[in-house]
């Protein structure tokens, strides 16, 4: 056995099992044709060698870490116009991790940290993406024409001390200026919240561009037996796609998502949020263990099929403590009854939990609503694109929606997430006219109330578009009223809780974003990041620091978490940090400016305001 310091690549396919599923001969067909006509080439090309060669990846050994991430970023790049013309949910994408370190080797194998570091890597990029250990980065520096992203230090399995972890720019017109180094505490990845983060895509916060890496709080567990409220507990897990069509999963996760609504509504339940249940989609679980992680009592799980204008609904109710069934039933029906199939779930649960209704939940039960099933279909087409939480989906999410208010003009679900583009896109900056689409969406949203005020999201919709607008005090009134009509709307929670801060109410602030968090445990970065807001406010600096630095800690690319805990670490007198965290700003955000900060903008008291904006000044932001 001999020791090598060598560059390892580890690529990984994304989604193998999923792809293969839906066309095993093809995906093997285009695999072997990238293995032969770009992997092999550009590896001999860099002189580096495959140490092993499976089905889904590839673990490969350079001499040199810049042959390495070339061939990388090569592939990478290749990759992207080789798979163009696919659809995109049946693309063929690498994961790929590159590390210097020290190796064994052994009858041409590989072994050590060297390689497990690489692999872990490898896990921690995106689709399409590449990750780099801090040695490799070392020694890389301006040498590739690519930039690079900090992501802090990570912890990874089996591996003792913590691996600073950096994410390759492909587009060099992203490069951004080195970080400064700075030990943080070890991060600790479960794995159930890392993949939670990819389903908390909500746009509404206003603190610039998300960039969502991961989360890395621990769930909020509750006594489900012994909520102090009496309310029965209930999770809804994602149904599955029995369509035997990958491409149908935005119908059976958008049925989901009703259904979760519509038991919201019901006051007498304890309804947790779709963030938190679909962190379990493509898992196989077990319901006892579902039920002790959340903290609930009842888990609803099932599935969906849907052929042609017909659509199959299976539904079970289980008692999450002792597995048993306390509920089962199938649904069979036409797309044009699709709502009366789902009020019939939430009728049946309602009765078998014995949870009384009070006037406006009889009345709303008993009304189903009636929409056209193309306009409903286009609808969930357009939720799947926007969630997804960039510009180009949001466009493409909004082309749905109006697609959809042609086929049904008075669709008032329609109007109000046509409305959530504009407010979207106001909010992030993404419109060189964010005051004219802050407009449109009230507008729209508030047309969409007209035609049903009954749906809380027309009402979560306008709490968006106001505070885009600057309108904070209406925003707290929208918010109000969503919750009104669900109370166990997380996201409205917590849109009220962002509210109330600008407005200067920080301890009404906590109490809205702790419902939020009980509500959907679960949960991404931002809802941290809205409560140290509020402890900032309150002068409890200490503990606005400890939760920006868990803010940084799930995404380091976000830029308000490093803002926000600049200004918290001047007036803590901690201005060797400060300057730190005014650093990473700049280093994700070079244009910069304390009078852009959206933050800066959205305080109402002017006090406040002065009191950020000279703090930030003072940690040495322009």
């Amino acid at each position: 056995m001999k020791r090598h310091l060598r560059a390892i690549v580890a690529a990984d396919m994304v989604g193998y099992s999923r792809l293969i599923e839906a066309d095993e001969v093809g995906v093997l067909e285009r695999q072997k044709a990238h293995l032969t006509q770009l992997i092999r080439p550009r590896l001999e090309a860099h002189q580096g060698q495959i140490v092993k060669l499976m089905g889904d990846g590839v673990l490969a050994a350079f001499d040199s870490v810049v042959d390495a991430v070339s061939f990388s970023v090569e592939v990478q790049r290749a990759m992207t116009e080789r798979e163009a013309g696919f659809p995109e949910e049946t693309q063929i994408r690498y994961r790929i991790g590159v590390n210097l370190g020290d190796v064994i080797e052994d009858e041409g194998d590989l072994f050590g940290d060297g390689v497990n570091i690489a692999s872990r890597l490898e896990a921690l990029a995106e689709p399409g993406g590449i990750c780099i250990s801090g040695t490799a980065y070392d020694h890389l520096k301006a040498q590739i024409d690519v930039g690079y992203a900090p992501l802090g230090e990570v912890a990874v399995k089996n591996i003792e001390q913590p691996v600073r972890v950096y994410r390759v720019l492909l587009d060099p017109r992203s490069d951004a200026p080195e970080p400064q180094k700075r030990v943080r505490p070890r991060l600790v990845l479960p794995g159930l919240v890392v993949a939670a983060v990819a389903l908390a895509a909500i746009a509404w916060i206003s603190a610039g561009s998300l960039n969502f890496f991961n989360d890395t709080s621990a769930p909020f567990q509750l006594e489900a037996e012994n909520r102090s409220d009496g309310r029965p507990s209930i999770a809804v897990l994602p149904f599955n796609n029995l369509s035997g069509e990958p491409d149908q999963d935005y119908f059976s996760d958008g049925m989901t998502e009703d259904l979760i609504t519509d038991l919201s509504q019901v006051s007498g339940l304890f309804v947790l949020a779709r963030n938190t249940t679909f962190a379990y989609k493509d898992r196989a679980v077990n319901v006892r263990d579902v039920g002790r992680d959340l903290g609930v009592k009842y888990v609803l799980e099932g599935s969906v099929r849907k052929a042609g204008e017909r659509v199959r609904i299976n539904a079970q109710l289980i008692d999450a403590e002792s597995g048993g069934h306390v509920w089962a039933a199938r649904y069979d029906g036409e797309l044009t009854n699709v709502f009366s199939l789902q009020d019939q779930v939430t009728q049946q649960i309602v009765a078998a939990l014995s949870v009384e209704l009070n006037a406006d939940e009889e009345k709303r039960l008993s009304r189903t609503a009636q929409v056209d099933p193309q306009a409903y279909d286009l609808v969930l087409r357009g939720l799947e694109r926007m969630r997804r939480f960039s510009p180009a989906t949001n466009t493409e999410a909004r082309q749905f929606f109006e697609a959809a208010l042609e086929v049904d003009p008075d669709y008032a679900r329609a109007l109000a997430d046509l409305a959530l583009t504009y407010a979207m896109e106001a909010e992030q900056h993404w419109t060189a006219s964010p005051e004219e689409d802050a407009r449109r969406g009230i507008e729209l949203a508030e047309k969409a109330r007209e035609l049903d005020p009954s749906v809380a999201q027309t009402h979560f919709v306008l709490t968006v578009a106001y505070r885009a607008a600057g309108d904070i005090a209406s925003s707290i009134e929208a918010a109000q009223a969503a919750l009104k009509l669900d109370p166990n709307y997380a996201d409205a929670y917590a849109t009220l809780a962002s509210s109330l801060n600008f407005a200067g109410r920080p301890d009404e602030a906590l109490q809205a974003i702790q419902q939020a968090i009980e509500l959907n445990p679960i949960t991404a970065f931002f809802y941290t990041w809205i409560e140290g807001s509020a402890y900032y406010l309150k002068g409890d600096l200490a503990r606005a620091a400890e939760l920006f630095e868990r803010v940084i800690e799930s995404n380091p690319a976000f830029t308000a978490g490093h803002r926000m805990l600049a200004a918290t670490y001047v007036e803590l007198g901690q201005l060797e940090d400060a300057e730190w965290a005014a650093h990473e700003v700049m280093a994700t955000a070079p244009d910069f400016t304390v009078e852009s900060d959206p933050a800066y903008e959205g305080f109402r008291d002017p006090e406040v305001r002065a009191r950020y904006a000279s703090s930030l000044r003072a940690a040495g932001l322009p």
